[in-house]
């Protein structure tokens, strides 16, 4: 864990972040439990398997995939403007 930070702009590139990062955590936690959580709600059959298997085994390392790449890019972004922010006198 590292300290806090001590210049407003840190301070607002922090909250961004962990904001950022709760809200990907929010959307992985559904992906997860959610599916899980309504797959009897989801019974009918999918080339023989039940539906909510295919969502299951198909669609939620896709999820996954997408919010690793949403982390990177926003991060990046986030980083690239806290770098810009730092540069000015």
């Amino acid at each position: 864990m590292t300290a806090p930070p001590s210049d407003e702009r840190e301070r607002r590139h922090w909250r961004r972040s962990l904001r950022l990062t709760a809200a990907l955590l929010a959307l992985w936690f559904v992906v997860s439990f959610g599916v899980a959580w309504f797959a009897r709600d989801l019974g009918f059959r999918l080339f023989g398997f039940p539906f909510a298997f295919w969502v299951a085994a198909q669609g939620a390392p896709i999820v996954y995939l997408l919010i690793i790449w949403c982390y990177a890019r926003a991060m990046n972004r986030l980083d690239r403007e806290a770098d810009a922010a730092d540069a000015r006198p």
